[in-house]
């Protein structure tokens, strides 16, 4: 399993980089369609899984995955 960034739902707000656990998360320079910069994953090694980001996120642009996808 992963968890997948749907950028362009991304508003930018810096819930889930403020409560990630594990500081895996940050935000980008990158600027999606609407205009907000993305968040990405700054240390994916460190991510456990753990859902604080996807529990915390107000817009859903987090999503487990399989490995496969």
């Amino acid at each position: 399993m992963k968890i997948k960034v749907n950028e362009e739902r991304c508003k930018s707000c810096g819930l889930c980089v403020a409560f990630c656990p594990k500081q895996v998360l940050a935000i980008s320079d990158k600027r999606n369609l609407h205009g907000y910069k993305v968040v990405y994953f700054k240390h994916p090694e460190k991510c456990n899984l753990c859902g604080v980001c996807y529990l915390m996120c107000p817009d859903v642009v987090f999503e487990r995955v399989g490995d496969d996808e």
